[in-house]
């Protein structure tokens, strides 16, 4: 799978996971957002998360926490 991690209106990440087959380009002219942090490829293992790569037409790469804010996005609890 692909992900693009985004900022979203009021400064968190917000990671978009998507399939393969879909462009990282084609992908950030669908998102509302402006500013694009990282991209690239990630995978779940039993290990966790893995986010690995980049997305040369976004001038963008993957960070070392972005599996981290990945996994958090799946683990958070819905906000009340």
């Amino acid at each position: 799978m692909k992900y693009i991690l985004f900022e979203d209106f009021s400064g968190k990440p917000v990671p978009f996971i998507f399939p393969n087959r879909v462009d990282h380009a084609d992908m950030r002219e669908q998102m509302p957002y402006t500013r694009v942090i990282s991209a690239g490829q990630v995978q779940l293992d039993e290990d966790g998360f893995k986010c690995f790569g980049g997305a040369p037409e976004l001038d963008a790469t993957t960070r070392e926490e972005d599996a981290a804010i990945i996994r958090d996005f799946f683990t958070q609890q819905a906000e009340p």
